[in-house]
């Protein structure tokens, strides 16, 4: 048994990787096409000449560098292993290449990991799989734009409540419900609450319907736990990053990642054990 499950591991780890290299074409070009995207519909809206068509989309071009415009060959791009061979570097211009490339790769294989020792080598261990690469993305691309893409968020939500009306999770269907409904009312009210006394605007929409995401996938009962942890560790990293000057321009700190971040603690550990690592 402890042979198969770590064949089932090693397996989804693998997966995990090919998927992480696609990853990090996700948060990379994303935000560049939903830039793009808006430019184009103000210049229609205002009856502006319309930018020329954009030539990027997930699949095409094929990856190049950066620094010199070097067209990546396959054999440049196998995860993990070529950055190595490489020795983290461009193999024409000797740039160095970001070391998140593999980090993101390798993350994504113990997620993957992680579902198929929690589940077997089964379709629901692949729906987990894919639930923890969507909130990698969308943590990155956050950290990165401080936008959270309805492309990515909506989906998940509905993914969540299908799955629970499909019985494809423990959730039962009205638990998945209210948890969409009271998550994203929650931080809704909080959103206007703030904003109303403060006259500032303390977190963006897409928090809220990422926290509705992860309502439907785990249930109203959950979300106590989620947003505990998501804050506390928000708080203890902004707090560092103030003391040593880390934080960007306005003093803000995306929410996003530590909302995923809890998100995924809950997929590996469960909520309970959520509560008692913050002390609850």
């Amino acid at each position: 048994m402890l042979i198969s499950s770590a064949m089932d591991a090693a397996l989804f780890g693998v997966l995990g990787l090919l998927i992480g290299s696609f990853l990090n074409v996700v948060i990379h070009r994303l935000p560049i096409m939903l830039e793009a995207q808006w430019k184009a519909e103000c210049a229609e809206q205002n009856g502006l000449p319309l930018p020329a068509p954009a030539r990027l989309n997930l699949m095409q071009p094929g990856s190049r560098c950066p620094h010199c415009g070097h067209a990546i060959s396959w054999h440049e791009n196998i995860p993990v292993l070529s950055y190595l061979r490489l020795g983290g570097k461009c193999s024409a211009c000797k740039a160095a290449i970001s070391l998140r490339y593999p980090l993101v790769e390798l993350s994504t294989a113990v997620l993957f990991s992680c579902c198929a020792w929690k589940w077997g080598a089964s379709p629901t261990a692949l729906l987990w799989s894919a639930f923890s690469a969507t909130l990698l993305a969308l943590a990155l691309i956050d950290w990165d734009t401080t936008l959270l893409p309805d492309a990515m968020t909506l989906p998940l939500l509905w993914a969540g409540l299908l799955a629970a009306a499909l019985q494809w999770t423990s959730v039962t269907l009205a638990s998945a419900f209210w948890g969409a409904v009271v998550g994203y009312l929650s931080l809704w009210l909080i959103y206007w609450a703030f904003k109303l006394i403060t006259g500032k605007e303390g977190m963006g929409f897409g928090d809220f319907k990422l926290y509705g995401a992860l309502g439907a996938w785990f249930g109203w009962q959950a979300l106590v736990p989620i947003i505990l942890m998501s804050s506390v560790i928000g708080a203890v990293i902004g707090i560092g990053m103030k003391f040593s000057s880390g934080l960007r321009e306005g003093g803000y700190l995306p929410f996003g990642p530590f909302l995923a971040g809890a998100g995924l603690a809950v997929m590996v550990f469960g909520p309970a054990t959520l509560l008692h690592l913050i002390g609850l």
